[in-house]
């Protein structure tokens, strides 16, 4: 598939900044020398037209999970139908009566912004070259392999299957694993309906992703007022590793998704949670279902706060086509096994690329 990210290039303003020292993008924001053009090396678009998306023709998918988990056969049924056209159709859909309290996504949101608040000095510790540690605090996406950089500054915290937290804020620290239990039950509903939906045993999923020792990792993402928005990204157009990622944001709108072959403004619903599909559905489903691209746009006017909480296998199961979904439809396997971790791995090592790591395991098909 090719990637619909476009082209990475300087910005052609003869008067934009020289490129700052790598720091964080919340210092440069909030920077009395940045004027209303963007520094070249944060000018990701080359026109506004290129950052514009539409609303929705259709609605964008809800799921009731209060429906989905009912003792009522004909409830789940149309939900377990809902589920499965949101992930055929969209690749996304939003999440309702989920059980999540909405002080605990409040409260996750506001100590999001508590640690994007802390002293720079206080954040080096958080800072490892290792794209696989268990804390990590940077910017963009990947400076080291990156020439147009994102409008972004981010922490991501592995919280399963062994619980990682910065010591600091602990406004971030004391509700972080109810968060990731209350996510986890979500997700652990949401892949029983999927698996109803292709046709496989309830606890399908569960079990042959080895999701008892699923790997979740919560990543809060801050994007800053930025006074050239139409040049800067977010995060470039790209799609997630793993199952399902939930994400939550501080009511400033910003995530697009690409569906039809437009981009469109997923805008959410009150307390509800915003869910994409993941590459590690894609190839579970042998391609019935597709991991939908998104990205994220930026704005003059607010800074945007989102927290995403990645869910996938556990980092040693080794991802294929569900054997007997391909017996079952009577085709063959159009991904090669990979271990999750690896592929992880590979994505996290390299900049965002659309859906590239997911087409190095695509088997061409003639």
């Amino acid at each position: 598939m090719a990637s619909t990210a476009p082209p990475l290039r300087h910005h052609s303003a003869a008067a934009a900044p020289p490129p700052p020292t790598i720091t964080c993008v919340k210092q440069l924001a909030e920077s009395a020398n940045l004027t209303s053009i963007i520094p070249s090396n944060y000018a990701y678009f080359t026109n506004s037209a290129e950052t514009k998306a539409s609303e929705p023709g259709d609605s964008i998918p809800i799921i009731d999970l209060s429906l989905l988990t009912s003792d009522n056969p004909d409830h789940k049924s149309t939900a377990i139908r809902d589920l499965d056209n949101a992930c055929r159709d969209w690749g996304f859909f939003m999440v309702v009566n989920h059980g999540i309290p909405e002080e605990l996504m409040s409260g996750i949101l506001e100590g999001a912004r508590d640690f994007f608040d802390l002293p720079e000095e206080e954040k080096p510790e958080f800072q490892p070259k290792d794209v696989l540690r268990p804390i990590r605090y940077g910017t963009s996406f990947n400076t080291e392999k990156e020439k147009i950089f994102c409008w972004r500054d981010f922490l991501k915290v592995f919280v399963h299957p062994d619980f990682n937290c910065p010591d600091k804020p602990e406004s971030l620290r004391k509700l972080m694993v109810e968060y990731r239990e209350r996510c986890g039950d979500v997700v652990t509903e949401l892949l029983k309906g999927v698996s109803k939906s292709l046709g496989l045993d309830e606890g399908e999923m569960e079990a042959g992703l080895g999701m008892a020792s699923t790997l979740q990792i919560f990543t809060a993402n801050l994007y800053p007022r930025c006074p050239n928005p139409d040049a800067a990204v977010g995060m470039p157009p790209h799609s997630d590793h793993g199952l399902f990622t939930l994400l939550i944001q501080n009511g400033v709108g910003g995530l697009q998704i690409q569906h039809n072959g437009s981009w469109i403004n997923a805008n959410a619903l009150p307390n509800s949670i915003l869910v994409n599909t993941g590459d590690h559905l894609e190839i579970f489903s042998n391609g019935k279902y597709k991991s939908v691209l998104h990205r994220a746009v930026v704005n003059d006017q607010r800074t945007r706060i989102s927290v995403a909480m990645a869910n996938g296998p556990s980092r040693d199961t080794v991802v294929c086509p569900a054997p007997e979904l391909v017996r079952a439809e009577g085709c063959v396997p159009v991904y090669v096994p990979i271990k999750y971790e690896d592929y992880l791995l590979a994505q996290q090592s390299n900049q965002l690329d659309g859906k590239s790591i997911l087409k190095r395991v695509r088997i061409d098909e003639d």
